[in-house]
């Protein structure tokens, strides 16, 4: 049950203080990392004879945005740079635990925050392509008597996609603790293979994977 209390880390004295938890320092440092590696991978790029790092980097790149392209199909090639942004974030995010960091996606209100900001990408994927008059009539679709399920989707997408990615991040964290308490120091080891690294990218497939279908759904 400690686990699901966010540790106040220090407070921002503005508007009567404003508390700032441990997932958002941990978040600030992987946008920090991110950034500089970022800055330091696309330095000296070349159009004729790139190195084997550029080719390394394009090579990564393409793939994902391939990736995102089959799902997310031609009308929704946009939105493809947020899902990569998300997935690279979910997966660092996930396995920071490795370097004794506390994963960020192990507060709801982190996951939340992720689930909202997809959701509304999502809904606006759909009034950007349908306009207002489509987007509305798109609620009555394929038949007008189940509207109400599909308004009542608006607030089942979010919840489900925090509380899957929330859900098995915590218990995965949980589990990993108990096992380094109880278990022998050399125990854990596989069982970290699974629970740190395999089951902290599935969750950011996931993620991922669930929202593009979601914009793919909402642009047709």
């Amino acid at each position: 049950m400690e686990e699901l209390n966010c540790e106040t880390v220090f407070t921002i004295p503005l508007f009567g203080g404003i508390p700032i938890s441990e997932s958002v320092v941990v978040t600030w440092i992987i946008m920090a990392a991110l950034t500089l590696l970022s800055i330091v991978l696309v330095r000296n790029l070349k159009v004729e004879n790139p190195g084997k790092k550029q080719l390394a980097l394009e090579a990564a790149v393409s793939g994902m945005y391939g990736f995102f392209e089959d799902l997310v199909g031609e009308e929704g090639k946009r939105y493809i740079p947020y899902l990569i942004s998300v997935a690279i974030y979910l997966a660092v995010a996930n396995l920071i635990g490795l370097v004794g960091f506390k994963p960020p996606t192990k507060d709801l209100n982190a996951t939340a925050a992720l689930a909202v900001m997809s959701i509304v990408l999502i809904e606006y994927a759909g009034f950007h392509k349908k306009g207002t008059k489509g987007f509305i009539k798109s609620f009555a679709e394929p038949a007008a008597i189940i509207t109400p399920i599909n308004i009542l989707e608006l607030f089942v997408k979010p919840l489900s996609l925090c509380m899957r990615l929330f859900g098995n991040v915590l218990a995965s964290f949980v589990v990993m603790e108990l096992l380094k308490q109880l278990a022998a120091p050399l125990v854990p080891i596989p069982f970290s293979i699974y629970f740190d690294i395999f089951d902290g990218l599935i969750q950011a497939y996931v993620f991922v994977f669930l929202t593009a279908l979601f914009i793919k759904e909402s642009v047709e």
